[in-house]
Order: structure tokens, then C-alpha cells, then sequence
């Protein structure tokens, strides 16, 4: 029986002979249902149509789809002297790239920020023998693929090794969660963010949303529950969700900068 990928968000859902009725993560407000109708493709049926290219992507190597599918992001793999760990997903895995990861050391954790971005994180697990798929407990309703490699971690951060930090925002998603990894920017340190806070047009600000494509603001508080748990973190660069969407230098000013703006710009 075939395994189902929602066209419109990239979600995977479970083996079943025939699609499921409806995708939950686009029926929330949060995102939205296809205009021509909830619609499905088999992962046999995507990889036909698809293909996964990797490159480079500001000192991170970053695997995305081609042509775009779904939301469009692209996935990053943050190099840990044990191997990789892949930052967000993509809705698709192929030998090639499996290949590709392999040769980095492999893959040892995936971790995702909120679950727009959960993709086809059972696949990439198990290509690389069942490794851990960290995600917050909180956005455990959100699973659309139950699979025994996911780990719901609970509290306001887990540790993945001394340089790689998983950081609990909320915001975007009660589980909204940037990564900190200490050695980026050459040491200066990094965050991702996925669009938990968005790194602007500009590619010199960020902004929030509790819905991007719907233009629901995010309230007041949630801003600064992401400001506070940002704020002890030290970093000089910001990695957005999609090609090119990063901040190079000067991200901590940046970002402080940013929250002051919105706030002013949603206050009375």
C-alpha cells in the first residue's frame, strides 16, 4: 500500500490503499486547503515528478526539492563531528542524496521546528536506520505520520551535543523551536529559525507570524516569549527556511531590531 504526501503542505501520511479524506495541517488556520481541493500523491508518484538537488547554502550544505513542491523549503544538514543533523525536512528522500549524506558521516538526528516542516521525516529516518526525529511534545497533535523514530522532547531546550541546542519558542506553533549551533558562522555562532521568526526580503530584518499565508499577525506576547528565549543565546549569523533566506553577520542586533519594530508597528 502506498505511503500519501499532501500536495499542498508536503505532509506524509500513513500506508493506506486509498488517500485520506482530508490533511489536518491544512485545514488549520494556519495554513490552507489547495484551491483545486485537497489533493494527494503517492511517494512513488513524487519521486517521478520531483527530484532533490543539494548545494551549498551560506557555509551549510541544504537539500530542497525540484521542481518546488508544496511549501517550498529546503532542508539544512548541520555538520557535528559524529555527522549530520538535518534542520527541518522536505517531503521527499532518494538514494542520491542518501548517498550524498552518507559521505558527510551520515546522519545522526533530524530535528524540526514546527510541524509545516515534518515532511517526510519517517523516510529519512529509516534510510539512516531508524535515527532520532526530534520533535516538541507540545505539536504531538500534529504528527501526521506516526513513526517509533520520533521523540517528543518536552521542556524549554534539549541538547543534541555540546555545539547543536534545540530551543522552544513557541509562537508560530505552541512547539515552535529554533536551533542554536554554537560553531556556526565560524564560531561566532548561529540560530535557525524556519519561519518561526522570518528572516526578511531585505535579508537584514526578520518578522512573525502566527499564519504567513493568511496574514495573521502573531501577538505581543508571543513575540517576546521568542525574544526571551533567544535572548541568551550568543550568535552573529540567522538561517531562514528557504534558499538564501539567511542573515550573514550581524544577526543578534538584527533580530533584536526586528522585535522592536514589530512591536512598535502592532501597538496602539
Amino acid at each position: 500500500m502506498p505511503f500519501w504526501t499532501c500536495e499542498q503542505c508536503g505532509a506524509q501520511f500513513p500506508e493506506n490503499a486509498a488517500p485520506p479524506p482530508s490533511c489536518l495541517i491544512c485545514e488549520d488556520e494556519r495554513q490552507f486547503v489547495n484551491w483545486k481541493g485537497q489533493a494527494w500523491l503517492t511517494r512513488e508518484e513524487l519521486a517521478k515528478r520531483h527530484k532533490l538537488v543539494w548545494r551549498d547554502d551560506l557555509g551549510i550544505l541544504g537539500i530542497g526539492v525540484e521542481p518546488s513542491f508544496a511549501i517550498g523549503q529546503r532542508a539544512l544538514l548541520v555538520p557535528d563531528p559524529d555527522g549530520v543533523v538535518m534542520w527541518d525536512c522536505i517531503p521527499l528522500v532518494s538514494s542520491e542524496a542518501v548517498d550524498h549524506v552518507r559521505s558527510l558521516r551520515g546522519l545522526k538526528a533530524i530535528a524540526i521546528s514546527h510541524p509545516h516542516y515534518y515532511g517526510a521525516v519517517a523516510d529519512w529516518s529509516e534510510a539512516f536506520g531508524g535515527v532520532p526525529v526530534y520533535l516538541h511534545g507540545d505539536d504531538r497533535q500534529w504528527i501526521t505520520r506516526p513513526h517509533p523514530a520520533i521523540v517528543p522532547w518536552s521542556g524549554e531546550s534539549h541538547r543534541i551535543s555540546d555545539d547543536i541546542v534545540l530551543v522552544r519558542t513557541g509562537g508560530h506553533f505552541a512547539g515552535g523551536t529554533i536551533m542554536h549551533w554554537r560553531a556556526g558562522a565560524d564560531g561566532r555562532g548561529a540560530l535557525l529559525t524556519g519561519d518561526v521568526a522570518m528572516v526578511a526580503m531585505d535579508r537584514r530584518s526578520l518578522s512573525f507570524m502566527y499564519s504567513y499565508p493568511n496574514y495573521i499577525p502573531m501577538n505581543a506576547a508571543s513575540v517576546r516569549r521568542i525574544a526571551g528565549a533567544v535572548e541568551p543565546l550568543a550568535f552573529d549569523r540567522i538561517y531562514g527556511a528557504w534558499w538564501g533566506r539567511n542573515i550573514a553577520a550581524g544577526a543578534k542586533a538584527a533580530f533584536d531590531a526586528s522585535v522592536r519594530r514589530y512591536l512598535a508597528a502592532i501597538s496602539d
